[in-house]
């Protein structure tokens, strides 16, 4: 399917074909966001991800034809090409991929403009400032500060900027002078191809803890119904826990039937004693 770069120069069709190449030798190919890291920890970062994946930069047109010419699924990366995207190649499942460059990530302080991921709140207490300026810079940023003992204390805990929302310039200034880093800094993970279906990172965003518990709390009802509903299964421990129910019920209409069985007479009697005993007391 050249017919999309077949005006290319040579330099920019090179290009396309080592994006294809590198798509035809991996699992997953996906694009991630760049934007924020310095070009040295970005550096680093591709070094540590060596091993397990390949993350390459190029024009967002040449990304496009690239994706274009694999066609099938690929095509629909195009609605994620951003200016600050960039490709990514590696093997294994997308939640794996997701989850190991969101262990990567660090945190840098903020920039005026900058939506925060997060809330950023400011806990109560001292602070290393001296009595200045600083007073009034937290007051404006929305931080209650007073002069305590010859510091500055911040008087209450304080939600500063709420997930969601623009962090402004006096907010990022002091933000930044108390050493409140609340942007992550790494490859944040835009949608990822895998075996013919794109994933977003809504859906690679698991809870590993919250999703174990779940699976348990499944395995548990399931048991339990089938136990109850004396439906036989071959998961392990369903049919002596059904046969083991059966002869607690068959012993009990025994008892209050009165059915003089073996296993049950002596449950009889001790019944009929209790019953004595407390006639007896009345």
């Amino acid at each position: 399917m050249a017919i999309y770069t077949h005006h290319l120069p040579a330099w920019k069709r090179e290009e396309v074909e080592q994006i294809k190449d590198l798509a035809g030798k991996y699992t997953l190919v996906g694009l991630v966001d760049v934007y924020g890291i310095p070009a040295r920890q970005f550096q680093q970062i591709r070094r540590n991800l060596r091993s397990n994946a390949v993350v390459k930069v190029a024009r967002n047109t040449l990304v496009e034809h690239s994706l274009n010419e694999l066609g099938g699924h690929f095509v629909d990366l195009n609605e994620k090409v951003s200016e600050h995207s960039a490709l990514i190649f590696a093997n294994g499942n997308p939640f794996k991929l997701f989850k190991s460059l969101e262990q990567t990530k660090t945190k840098r302080s903020a920039k005026a403009g900058e939506i925060t991921p997060e809330d950023i709140v400011v806990p109560a207490g001292p602070t290393t400032f001296k009595p200045g300026p600083i007073v009034g810079e937290l007051q404006q940023a929305g931080i209650p500060a007073a002069i305590d003992g010859g510091k500055v204390k911040i008087k209450e805990t304080k939600t500063v900027v709420k997930a969601g929302q623009a962090i402004n310039k006096k907010q990022a200034d002091v933000l930044s002078k108390l050493g409140i880093k609340p942007m992550p800094v790494g490859l944040s993970l835009l949608a990822v191809c895998y075996e013919g279906d794109m994933y977003l990172p809504d859906v690679l965003s698991v809870d590993d803890e919250a999703y174990k518990a779940k699976i348990t709390l499944a395995a548990q009802q399931a048991f339990n119904l089938a136990v109850n509903a004396a439906v036989p299964t071959a998961c392990a421990g369903v049919t002596e826990a059904q046969i083991a129910k059966a002869v607690r019920e068959a012993r009990n209409l025994g008892v209050e039937a009165s059915i003089y069985e073996k296993g049950v007479i002596e449950l009889i009697i001790s019944k009929a004693y209790r019953q004595a005993n407390a006639l007896k007391a009345i």
